[in-house]
């Protein structure tokens, strides 16, 4: 597909001058973002918990004594058989299974957190990409707006030279004049939104506010080569958000069986040694069950509150699997329309309108038209050139929109 000459020559200015890499931006923010390592220590931090939730309570240990007669340590010992001196060790076992589950949730926890960080990961890439676009952008309509102001020129030279003449009325000159007065304008807020974009860019960066950063160059994005049937199979297959959503589940469901095992006791063993004085030693061992007395105000409650949990999130993962079917689709037609609509302005608009702007300004030296017929076709090629643009970067939005949603590089 070729492309008009004045784009042409756009390309090859911006070509000639590219210094940034969208890829090592990438790697940069991947690597520097602060959003991002704090979602990888979040995510190593889930990793440590599965052993913690599936250990054993810590042991209790105790010393202490018991005296006859007098309140001190020893005293009674040897003479009295309820004096003594000794040791207690008592440690608490969930029933069988109980600590296996809880394993099991902390298990599925950190692999739902692992696709939170997964998320954010393709949410960073997603917004560098669009940053990247609106930064190329301002510099592509940039160097349109400055060859069309060259163009002005070159009308107001012709307009002040047939004014002298007295071929033209001075209010031509006028509104040449007033025209390349509003091209400045746009030129001006053009530098604010580089700015701000720049701006955008060096914080997903985590560099300094102020640091420099090089011109962004900008290509005629490939048409998406993937169907929406596809696209729909991706983001189901590896949208973070929906496989975080069947993590939950996984947790939830592990929870519900964990909750109908509290009804089963937990048990605690303690043993102990007491000294005796000159009295033979004296040993003692105690089991203690802790007896689900609650069964109305606890454990049943409990049991059903996992059970509205595990169908909750089951009911999240359809609305998000419906959510993400939209928004896929959503953007897939803004690329597909805006993908038509360029090759509409680079294949026919643009050179005709380019071609009915020369011929009306060739008419114009020669007095044949006025020069508000040259300031209309001047004004609506800009417009259309400005417009092709535009509709470059909504592709390129879209594009990297739907990257974040499938979690697939296209």
């Amino acid at each position: 597909m070729k492309l008009p000459l004045g784009l042409l020559a756009l390309a090859a200015a911006s070509l000639h001058a590219q210094t940034l890499s969208l890829q090592d931006l990438i790697h940069e923010a991947l690597t520097h973002n602060p959003e991002a390592a704090a979602a990888q220590k979040r995510y190593e931090a889930a990793r440590l918990r599965p052993s913690q939730a599936a250990s054993l309570p810590e042991t209790t240990f105790a010393a202490g004594w018991n005296s006859s007669g007098r309140p001190w340590p020893g005293a009674g010992l040897g003479m009295e058989p309820t004096a003594s001196i000794g040791i207690m060790l008592t440690q608490e076992f969930p029933f069988p299974g109980k600590r296996k589950l809880r394993g099991e949730a902390a298990e599925t926890e950190a692999k739902a957190e692992f696709e939170v960080y997964a998320a954010v990961q393709l949410s960073l890439v997603s917004r560098v990409k669009q940053a990247w676009h609106r930064l190329g952008y301002t510099y592509l309509a940039e160097d349109v707006l400055h060859r069309n102001q060259a163009l002005l020129r070159r009308l107001l030279r012709i307009t002040e030279i047939r004014y002298a003449a007295g071929k033209a009325a001075q209010q031509d000159v006028f509104k040449a004049q007033t025209q390349l007065s509003i091209l400045e304008t746009r030129l001006i807020q053009l530098e604010r939104e580089r700015a701000a974009r720049t701006a955008e860019m060096l914080s997903l960066l985590n560099r300094k506010p102020g640091a420099g950063l090089g011109r962004v160059t900008l290509e005629r994005p490939v048409p998406l080569a993937r169907s929406l049937e596809d696209l729909f199979a991706l983001a189901s297959e590896r949208s973070p958000a929906l496989r975080r959503d069947e993590k939950i589940i996984a947790r939830n469901q592990v929870a519900l069986n964990l909750a109908r095992k509290e009804v089963y006791p937990d048990y605690a063993l303690t043993g102990g040694y007491y000294n005796m004085g000159a009295m033979r030693d004296m040993y003692m061992f105690r089991v203690d069950f802790k007896l689900p007395t609650s069964w109305f105000r606890k454990q049943r409650p409990m049991v059903a509150e996992s059970a509205a949990l595990l169908a909750e999130s089951r009911h999240t993962l359809a609305a998000d699997a419906q959510s993400l079917a939209f928004r896929v689709k959503d953007e897939y037609l803004l690329a597909q329309t805006s993908e038509r609509l360029m090759r509409l302005y680079e294949e026919s608009i643009v050179p005709r309108g380019s071609l009915a702007l020369e011929s009306s300004l060739s008419s114009y030296e020669t007095g044949a038209v006025d020069l508000l017929t040259v300031l209309m076709n001047f004004q609506t090629v800009l417009d259309y050139q400005l417009n092709y643009y535009e509709e470059m970067l909504n592709f390129s939005l879209a594009s990297a929109r739907i990257e974040e949603l499938t979690g697939a590089n296209l």
